[in-house]
């Protein structure tokens, strides 16, 4: 079943040059524009999307995920089932074939020692990685000769495609990375920035969060592609500048994310210079509560950790108020029209994963204010509400764009007239999701009460993706705070479930697992407050071919298709 569903009358253009004319490098440059600047290219280092879909350029799993969300070979010669041999009758087993003749971008053989370092890099108990989760509940991983891996999990593993499967979880080349285990992982600057890969493109000059340059690989394992010879990303600006590069003047061929209302969007495709693409898959715009103190007063390296519960929003009842004060649908309305919807769940698709509940939809001002009065928040003289003599103000956060400052300002509003004194933050996206783990403003390290973004998952099972919050997942100065459980939720029946989903085979129950799971981040506790299941939605030029919008994997899955039409 397809599950990709084109909005906007904008379909990706799927013309195709004649094979016969293919050659590697034939239609130059192309320019490509991230509104969120790249900081690093290394997806074990960074949770932000644009530095894990632009390092999938370079590095590369096993499998990846096509617009169907269907597992496709990248580097092995086809996708292990139990038909096949390669999953084990038990589950508990998944052997991959890499295919024979594959070379990194320096010419040396990719071999099965490869993903297995890749796994000791991020499962390393002295480091910090940032997709932990992908790797959940594996035993071993071993290199059985020069072109097979075989992954071992502690118990039955209904979904295998996990390790090593999409753009979060790449294979790194041993002999380059070998000595950034650990702690000596962020140090690694020549490592990250110009990582050695497999993938069509390779780095050959990365400024951080402005510029990256990138080179056809000469060894790349189609001597066809990929048709552009060097690739420009550029990061900065905003969404609207991104669009507007690509819409109107024409300056770049290619704009990520470009999240802008539904008018800027019509008054664009005016331009007649390029057209937007979208479609939903699993993005949503959500609003974290951070359940630990993120107070400055508080230490560095204690600010925003387990040692400290927040002091108000470890209340279900502030955190149910403040979602109960939010009108989703005008949200819907003055950022995304009709790309986007009013959700209350973190998973939103497959339809089997998706929770029917829509209890957070409709907008309950004096509901919300009673459940602040339950909670010993009263109004003050000033009309603050306060409780033992301290004020109810919360720091809200997000990264710069100017859909993101509009739902800050009508959410500020409506919190406003609960009683709750708001101060808005607004961070540069390449700082924001940068990861790195000296900053004070990334949202992993979570210095704010409330932080807003969107994030997604790889493929169609939400399985590795609710892990994520799994307790020992949380962002902490002892793994580099590169954990992925970004409000630091903790339950251990939570932890239970999860691991009940990992050996769970039959699909139904999978589902009702995968639902439960969302409702206790949910409705249950409103640690995660959803606001808008976002199609995601980039612009192209129309004399770049090839383009194929992916939901379900990186954006850029296929920039070895790409080409330029004439």
């Amino acid at each position: 079943m397809k599950l990709k569903t084109a909005l906007l009358g904008a379909a990706a253009t799927l013309a195709f040059a004649p094979a016969a004319f293919a050659e590697r490098g034939a239609d130059g440059n192309v320019k490509v524009l991230y509104s969120q600047a790249v900081s690093i290219m290394n997806a074990y280092l960074s949770s932000g999307t644009k530095d894990v879909e632009v390092g999938s350029l370079v590095l590369e799993p096993l499998a990846g995920f096509d617009q169907d969300g269907n597992v496709i070979p990248r580097l092995v010669t086809e996708i292990p089932s139990v038909e096949n041999g390669g999953i084990s009758e038990d589950l508990t087993t998944i052997t991959w074939k890499i295919t024979p003749g594959l070379l990194w971008s320096d010419g040396t053989p990719v071999t099965a020692a490869d993903a297995v370092f890749s796994y000791e890099y991020c499962t390393h108990p002295e480091g910090g990685c940032a997709q932990a989760a992908r790797y959940e509940g594996i035993s071993k991983v071993e290199a059985i000769d020069d072109l097979t891996v075989k992954i071992t999990w502690e118990a039955p593993k209904p979904n295998p495609f996990t390790a090593f499967v999409g753009a979060t979880s790449p294979i790194l080349q041993k002999a380059q990375f070998a000595n950034c285990l650990g702690t000596a992982a962020p140090t690694c600057t020549d490592q990250n920035f110009k990582p050695i890969g497999t993938g069509p493109f390779m780095v050959t000059d990365f400024k951080v969060n402005d510029v990256v340059e990138l080179a056809a690989n000469p060894n790349y394992r189609d001597p066809a592609k990929p048709r552009f010879a060097t690739m420009t990303v550029k990061g900065g600006g905003d969404a609207a500048g991104a669009a507007r590069a690509v819409m109107e003047t024409g300056e770049f061929d290619y704009a990520w994310n470009t999240q802008i209302n539904p008018e800027l969007q019509a008054q664009m495709e005016q331009g007649g210079k390029g057209k937007f693409v979208s479609a939903f898959g699993t993005l949503v715009e959500r609003i974290e509560m951070n359940m630990t103190d993120p107070s400055p007063d508080l230490p560095e390296g204690e600010r925003s950790t387990a040692a400290h519960p927040h002091p108000f929003l470890s209340d279900i009842r502030v955190r149910k108020a403040l979602s109960m004060a939010i009108d989703r649908n005008l949200l819907v309305e003055v950022g995304y029209g009709n790309a986007g919807r009013a959700t209350c769940n973190l998973v939103p698709a497959p339809a089997i994963y998706a929770s029917p509940n829509t209890d957070c939809i409709a907008q309950d001002m004096e509901g919300a204010k009673a459940l602040l009065e339950e909670a010993g928040w009263t109004v003050g003289a000033n009309g603050i509400r306060e409780k033992d003599g301290k004020p109810l103000k919360i720091l809200y956060q997000t990264s710069v764009n100017a859909v993101r400052q509009d739902f800050q300002a009508l959410i500020k509003g409506w919190w406003n007239e609960l009683g709750v004194d708001v101060e808005l933050k607004s961070i540069d996206g390449g700082v924001y999701f940068g990861g790195d783990p000296g900053s004070p403003d990334t949202f992993q390290k979570f210095y704010a009460d409330v932080e807003m973004y969107a994030n997604n998952f790889d493929g169609t099972d939400p399985e590795p993706y609710l892990a994520q919050y799994l307790c020992d997942k949380a962002p902490s100065p002892a793994n580099g705070w590169q954990g992925e459980n970004i409000n630091r939720f903790c339950d251990p029946a939570y932890d239970a479930l999860v691991a009940e989903l990992a050996t769970t085979r039959e699909m139904e129950k999978r589902g009702e697992i995968a639902i439960r799971l969302n409702e206790m981040l949910t409705k249950d506790s409103y640690v995660v407050v959803p606001l808008v299941d976002r199609g995601r939605l980039s612009a192209h030029s129309n004399t770049l071919g090839g383009v194929v919008l992916n939901t379900w994997d990186s954006e850029l899955w296929n920039a070895s298709d790409w080409f330029r039409v004439q």
